[in-house]
């Protein structure tokens, strides 16, 4: 019976709907995209001028890499697919502030406001300025966003590793 339900189209839309990137801040693609033409690709989405946005990193070195983001995807998503050197120690928790990055003025004005624990970690964050903003709460989304250069700070904080200690309660 097991063997039955694994190979059934239910069991397989199930894989593929884990495997979403998407799945993993409940959005799918659906919601992301409504116009989306994209199909998926051994778990890869082709991306598309109509389910994504360009976005460009500059990294510490000054070094510029354009790539698309899929539209619903963190920023922070989006550098990890692209192999673009942002931390993202807690992996979009809220947890940390490792993912911090600095947009253009225009971007943040048009995003909202970031939350209490957004603002909380983003304290703890190397270099902070006034358009600092963690990469996994900045939404690909057309607008300002499409088309921006998005800088990833020249260093971090990842206390776990950066030397932290915890004190015994």
């Amino acid at each position: 019976m097991r063997r039955a339900l694994a190979s059934s189209s239910f069991a397989r839309a199930s894989r593929v709907a884990l495997e979403s990137p998407f799945a993993s801040r409940g959005r799918d693609l659906a919601s992301a995209a409504p116009s989306a033409t994209a199909t998926e690709t051994l778990g890869k989405l082709a991306l598309t001028k109509e389910n994504s946005i360009e976005i460009t990193f500059i990294d510490r070195d000054g070094d510029r890499k354009t790539v698309r983001g899929a539209l619903g995807s963190s920023l922070m998503e989006v550098a990890h697919a692209n192999d673009v050197e942002l931390e993202g120690a807690c992996e979009g928790s809220l947890a940390c502030s490792t993912c911090h990055v600095v947009l253009p003025a225009n971007v943040f004005a048009s995003l909202p406001e970031a939350c209490d624990d957004e603002n909380d970690m983003l304290d703890l964050a190397y270099g902070l300025t006034e358009t600092s903003r963690l990469g996994c709460q900045v939404l690909c989304a057309r607008g300002p966003l499409d088309g921006c250069e998005v800088v990833v700070p020249a260093a971090s904080r990842n206390f776990a590793v950066d030397g932290f200690k915890p004190k015994p309660h």
